[in-house]
This record gives structure tokens, C-alpha cells and sequence, in this order.
């Protein structure tokens, strides 16, 4: 055991160090190209910052990826899928970042990436047991995980609105299935590796991109969301719908956000997917937090789920539904005193949007 330790150690140091190193290299690229992030004043524009900043932070992670994988993945047509796939996100994510693209069209590029994964690399959830049920989707197979991988790529970058918040809740995700996989003694597995590689490549993002940021992801940042629909799926083993359940709620904050998000605008009247400023971390910058205090308190949530999903995994089911309960009364307080779904709610946080116009200033 000593001796895995070591190797996934080795894996994450070696990734951690390239991806902090070229994130230099990627904020000169990034301003000498012109993909910047540059602020304005639109309506229900989400981002907090207030200057220009390069944004090809998720092509770095991207390259250190790659690098992870030459030395130290195996080649599979799995793994073949997963290149391919991860190179059409990061292609659409460095146009969109240069000259912004239609949603229509991301949405379209990201079927394809899934389709990938799903055709050529043979990745599927056909079946699942639940409630002694057992279901077997047959042909809806390959549009239920074409969706759900699309559906993981896009959540990550519908949170992605302060420094540090998206790279930091990827790297808790990929934290939680490694820490799983190793005690699992599946060391060897291409979950690990894909697991290793990617939290050490999020890691060094974050040296540049937690608060204050020096660069920032950009739309790139949905390759990271793709990597964990395809751990989540890899992770998947049985049929039984528990071992579904628990990879999935340890992305529960982006899901339960982006759940609020559609439920609000839909309510409103509005498109499911406009953006807004009602997100849980503009909730929180409304109770007059900074940012690094918001995103640490969003971390401690996520580490929440994570821990949740570990004991259930590895030590005792009953602890981790203990956790899970304890998350769901968290949930509901956070729904009844915020206005993450409604502005009919306690005056406390009703004059959310002008206490965030008041920051701006």
C-alpha cells in the first residue's frame, strides 16, 4: 500500500508542477491572442471581477493532462475516446474564449465530444437497479449518457463565477474518487490514473486562479466538468443505482445549483439557461462575504457531500446517510432564507441584488 501511495503521489506532484508552471506560459498566450475576460455591465452578467483577465487557464490544465498521460497512462480505445473527446471540448472552449460562440452551437459541439465517448469508447450507463427494480435502458442508453456527460460538462461552467470556485470543487471531486479508488485497491485503474492526473493538473491551476486570480479557465473550463461525467461513469460498477448515486452527489453543489437556477428562471419566465445573479455564491457575497470567504464556505459544503460519499463507500452506509440528511436540512434552509429560488422569501437576503450592485461600486 505504501508503494501505491507513493505512485499516485508521484502522479499528482508531476501534474501539479507542469500545470503551475505553464499557467505563465498560458496568460501570455492568452492576452496576446485576445482571450480575455472583460467585464461589463449587462444585465445579469455573472462575473464579480473588475478587470481584464486572460482566460486560457483551462487549456493549461488541458496540456498538463496530456502530459499526466504520457507518462503515466496506457493506451485503450477508451482512452483513445477520451483524448478525442477532451480535444473537441478544448477546441470549442478556445474559440468561444477568442470570439464568443452561440450556446446553440457549444451545446451542439458538446453532443458530439459525448458521442465520442459513448461510440467509439464504448462508455455507457445501460442498466441500473433501484428499489429491488432492476431497468434496463437498452437503445435509450446512448442518449441518457450522451446527455448526462453533456449535462456534467455544462453545470461546471454555469458555477464558474468566482476565482477559485469551479477548480476548487474539481479538485475536491477527483480528490474524493482517488481517496475511494485507493482504498478499494483498484490503484491501477484508469479511474485512478484519469482521477490522479486531473486533481494534480486542478491543483496547479488554482496557485493562479484562487482569489485574487491571475487567470481564469475560461470556457475551457468545461473540460473539466466532461473528465467527471467520464470518471462518474468509469466509477459506476453494477447496476445497483447506489453506486451511481454516490460519485454524482459529490458534485452536488454545481447540480443542486444549476437545479435552482433552471427552477428560478423557469418561474420567472425567463430561459432556463440565462445567465443571472442569484447563484449560491452571489447568496453568499449578498450576506456581505468576500469572495475568498464565500468560496471557502462552498468548499466546506462540497467537502460535506465528499465525506458523505466516503463513508458511505468505505467505512458505514448509516454514517454517510446521517451526512446526507444533514445536507438535505442544509439545502432547505439555504432555499427558505435565500432567494436562490424565489424573492418571496425573508427579508434578510430581499435586497440581494442591490447589496452586489453596491460592491460593484
Amino acid at each position: 500500500m505504501k508503494l501505491q501511495l507513493l505512485n499516485a503521489s508521484r502522479i499528482v506532484v508531476v501534474t501539479f508542477l507542469f500545470s503551475a508552471i505553464i499557467m505563465f506560459l498560458m496568460r501570455k498566450v492568452a492576452i496576446h491572442i485576445g482571450a480575455l475576460d472583460i467585464p461589463t455591465t449587462e444585465e445579469g452578467n455573472r462575473h464579480i471581477h473588475k478587470k481584464k483577465m486572460p482566460k486560457l487557464g483551462g487549456v493549461g490544465i488541458f496540456l498538463a493532462f496530456l502530459f499526466g498521460y504520457i507518462l503515466f497512462g496506457e493506451q485503450s480505445i477508451r482512452m483513445n475516446s477520451i483524448l478525442i473527446g477532451s480535444f473537441i471540448i478544448i477546441l470549442i472552449g478556445i474559440i468561444d474564449d477568442i470570439n464568443p460562440v452561440k450556446n446553440y452551437y457549444r451545446f451542439l459541439v458538446h453532443i458530439v465530444a459525448a458521442m465520442v465517448i459513448v461510440f467509439y469508447g464504448g462508455i455507457l450507463l445501460d442498466n441500473i437497479t433501484a428499489f429491488g427494480f432492476s431497468i434496463n435502458f437498452g437503445i435509450l442508453a446512448y442518449p441518457i449518457t450522451i446527455l448526462f456527460l453533456v449535462a456534467c460538462t455544462d453545470i461546471i461552467d454555469l458555477i464558474d463565477g468566482l476565482d477559485g470556485l469551479s477548480g476548487g470543487i474539481c479538485s475536491i471531486f477527483y480528490l474524493t474518487i482517488a481517496i475511494i479508488g485507493f482504498f478499494q485497491g483498484r490503484s491501477g485503474s484508469l479511474v485512478m490514473i484519469l482521477s490522479l492526473i486531473m486533481l494534480g493538473s486542478t491543483l496547479g491551476f488554482l496557485v493562479h486562479n484562487f482569489n485574487p486570480a491571475k487567470i481564469f479557465a475560461g470556457d475551457c473550463v468545461t473540460f473539466m466538468g466532461f473528465l467527471i461525467g467520464i470518471i462518474t461513469l468509469l466509477e459506476f460498477k453494477g447496476p445497483a443505482l447506489i453506486s451511481f448515486f454516490v460519485p454524482v452527489s459529490i458534485i452536488g453543489i454545481p447540480i443542486l445549483d444549476t437545479l435552482f437556477a433552471i427552477i428560478r428562471r423557469l418561474l420567472k419566465g425567463q430561459p432556463p439557461f440565462q445567465a443571472d445573479k442569484q447563484h449560491l455564491h452571489h447568496q453568499l457575497l449578498g450576506m456581505n462575504l468576500s469572495q475568498k470567504a464565500t468560496v471557502l464556505i462552498i468548499y466546506g459544503f462540497d467537502i460535506l457531500f465528499a465525506t458523505a460519499s466516503i463513508f458511505y463507500a468505505l467505512v458505514d452506509p448509516i454514517i454517510g446517510e446521517v451526512i446526507y440528511i444533514i445536507i438535505f436540512i442544509i439545502v432547505v434552509w439555504i432555499v427558505l432564507h435565500t432567494t436562490i429560488i424565489s424573492e418571496k422569501n425573508p427579508r434578510r437576503t430581499k435586497n440581494l441584488m442591490n447589496k452586489l450592485k453596491q460592491k460593484k461600486k
